[in-house]
């Protein structure tokens, strides 16, 4: 027995480059092996697919192997984070309290 095929999209972005592979693949395919299945790691340097983290629209993901794509979704391949987001708020917020108080 044939398994269905579907369409599904694979995206990665650096703030000055960003690329989205549209794939044709087979229904129960996981999003790591669909990931697997385009040229980003040899697009992008530095991505490691077997650690990175993924979401399906926005939406984080727990185990990317394991996680089966549906018709349409777009896998998103995240970079790891330089900094940590709340140290970067709370940087910010102290940084434009003491302006306001010169």
């Amino acid at each position: 027995m044939e398994s269905e095929m579907i369409e599904v999209e694979v995206a990665y972005a650096l703030p000055h480059k960003q690329k989205i592979y549209a794939l044709h693949i087979a229904e129960g395919t996981s999003a790591l092996d669909a990931a697997k299945k385009t040229s980003v790691c040899q697009d992008f340097e530095g991505v490691d697919l077997e650690t990175a983290k993924m979401g399906i629209f926005g939406q984080t993901i727990k185990s990317p192997a394991d996680h089966l794509l549906r018709a349409g979704d777009r896998v998103e391949v995240y970079r790891p984070l330089i900094a940590d987001p709340k140290e970067v708020r709370r940087k910010r917020a102290a940084k434009a309290a003491g302006k306001l108080e010169e």
